[in-house]
């Protein structure tokens, strides 16, 4: 278990992220690991194309398309366990709300770039994205399933906006790539066993390499309005809620979709 939540805390908001070194076990990854890899397999068959086009990543694995019940309430469990809702609670102490689930991989043409981003990026213009990095907050919990190369943050983003040279980059202004080197990056490998936790807002990349396979849970304050961008089917149903050891995650996301449908009726 964390020692020290409070420092994770500072950590988080000075830096924008923060890492714990094996923080999951063994077993606790090759349980998650299974669930993962029968999903991954059958949605790359669902979507061949489009995962040897272009994709580096899926998304709603917690939806009940590919995974049984069981394997569904396996994966709630392990996204509110303990470790992962003390972690959680650490950034966001007030009512934190589960959003999604999304998986990254080594995009099937190795040639393939990755980029620099803000995840604001593709919903608000550039003057929201300004005011949006103040405003609201998103979480990413990034568990790697195997040792990878990890990601590429840029340190006390999630609180400042772009420099010259980020912004160029970020949005491929003045003929700059988003794919170039930033001098202001600091790559983060990581390992199977470890937990990431950064700002979705903050200027970041995955780096590509290793058969990369990790899975990010998303999770948001409940203060701030992203519940649109939650998918009815990758909730836990009533009898799934039962049999999860601490459902408040995502009963909170439940009691704001229910407050949303009051509030369109009225």
């Amino acid at each position: 278990m964390v020692d020290n939540l409070s420092q994770l805390h500072r950590n988080y908001n000075e830096q924008g992220y923060f890492v714990i070194r094996n923080y999951f076990s063994a077993s606790e990854i090759l349980s998650l690991r299974k669930v993962i890899l029968k999903f991954h397999q059958l949605w790359k068959h669902d979507n061949a194309d489009f995962y040897q086009q272009e994709a580096f990543n899926s998304s709603l694995i917690t939806g009940s398309k590919y995974l049984g019940c069981d394997e569904r309430v396996m994966l709630f469990n392990f996204i509110s366990s303990k470790k992962m809702m003390n972690v959680v609670e650490s950034v966001i102490p007030a009512n934190p709300a589960f959003m999604n689930t999304q998986l990254f991989f080594d995009p099937f043409n190795k040639q393939q770039d990755n980029f620099w981003h803000r995840d604001c990026q593709y919903d608000h213009d550039v003057e929201a994205q300004k005011k949006v990095i103040h405003d609201t907050q998103v979480l990413h919990l990034r568990v790697p399933l195997f040792d990878e190369p990890g990601m590429e943050l840029i340190p006390g983003t999630h609180k400042r906006w772009d420099s010259d040279e980020e912004f160029d980059v970020r949005l491929e202004e003045k003929r700059r790539l988003s794919s170039e080197d930033l001098s202001t990056g600091k790559k983060i490998s990581l390992a199977a066993g470890d937990l990431l936790v950064f700002s979705a807002d903050m200027i970041h990349r995955g780096l590509y390499g290793l058969d990369r396979l990790a899975l990010d849970i998303l999770v948001f304050e409940s203060a701030a309005n992203f519940i649109d961008y939650v998918d009815d089917d990758c909730l836990p149903d009533l009898a799934m809620l039962d049999k999860i050891n601490d459902p408040r995650l995502f009963i909170n996301t439940i009691h704001l979709k229910s407050q949303g449908c009051f509030e369109s009726v009225n």
